[in-house]
């Protein structure tokens, strides 16, 4: 790894990833303020008011009886991943693709250092910034529940879930990664590295629907994270080797598609 590229990149970069940071540490802190152990019934009840099929594509399939599964029904079910999946996004785009598009890759592999380097300096970058957003609204989350309902948050299952969403985004950022990896122009890697993400996002909410779309549950990563059977004690460790092996295959293939292939410099 390039150190001082690293530290380059993190300057670029690291407002991209407070905003997003500020955002769902925002939505987080809205979201707890709504809790009221007293009241889960009539939520529950009032769920059961609304079309089933969006329930279920919302995520909001199961009882919410503690405050580990409200927090996985109303937040790791939705904003958790949603929030996440367009920083990858965005962010796997500029370090690779941005920069062979604009020009400035040139500049970089006019250093001593090789191609191989700075790839995979690139992104051992993302990797860090993934894991450190999420990380840091887990920590976030695990405080705020702590000092507004001390003893209510279940640790177990919500480390769990953390452990879950964190490795499903790794596996999302290595999808955007590798596209970022393999196109000259940004609008192609934004093209492939975003609408594969967001479609997977999509199937997913139609797959939850049931009835003739819950065969599409078998098209994407994200039907096998389900945050309300996770904080119940359905923890899936083929889930888990599943997302990453992804991460692996993702990161690796795009690494070496850009350390073989021509590029316009």
């Amino acid at each position: 790894m390039n150190f001082p590229l690293f530290k380059s990149t993190l300057r670029a970069n690291w407002i991209i990833g407070i905003i997003f940071l500020a955002i769902m540490f925002m939505y987080l802190s809205i979201i707890l303020t709504m809790f009221d152990p007293d009241s889960m019934e009539s939520l529950n009840q009032m769920l059961e008011t609304l079309p089933a099929e969006l329930i279920s594509a919302m995520g909001f399939d199961a009882l919410i009886t503690d405050l580990a599964s409200f927090l996985a029904g109303y937040y790791y079910g939705f904003l958790a991943i949603m929030f996440p999946m367009i920083y990858c996004i965005i962010t796997a785009n500029r370090l690779v693709a941005k920069h062979v598009d604009s020009g400035s890759m040139a500049y970089l592999l006019s250093t001593p250092h090789s191609r191989l380097t700075i790839v995979t300096t690139q992104a051992l970058y993302l990797v860090a910034g993934t894991a450190d957003l999420l990380i840091l609204i887990g920590l976030a989350a695990f405080a705020l529940s702590a000092g507004m309902y001390p003893g209510q948050l279940a640790v177990g299952p919500f480390l769990q879930l953390n452990l879950m969403v964190i490795l499903l985004m790794l596996a999302i950022s290595g999808i955007c990664f590798f596209f970022s990896c393999i196109f000259n122009d940004t609008k192609y890697s934004l093209a492939l590295g975003a609408g594969i993400p967001v479609l997977f996002f999509l199937i997913d909410m139609l797959a939850k629907v049931g009835g003739n779309t819950s065969w599409l549950k078998n098209l994407t990563l994200f039907t096998l994270y389900n945050p309300a059977k996770i904080v119940a004690g359905d923890f899936s460790l083929t889930s888990a080797v599943i997302f990453l092996a992804v991460t692996i295959a993702t990161y690796l293939g795009g690494i070496m598609f850009f350390n073989r292939r021509s590029l316009p410099l």
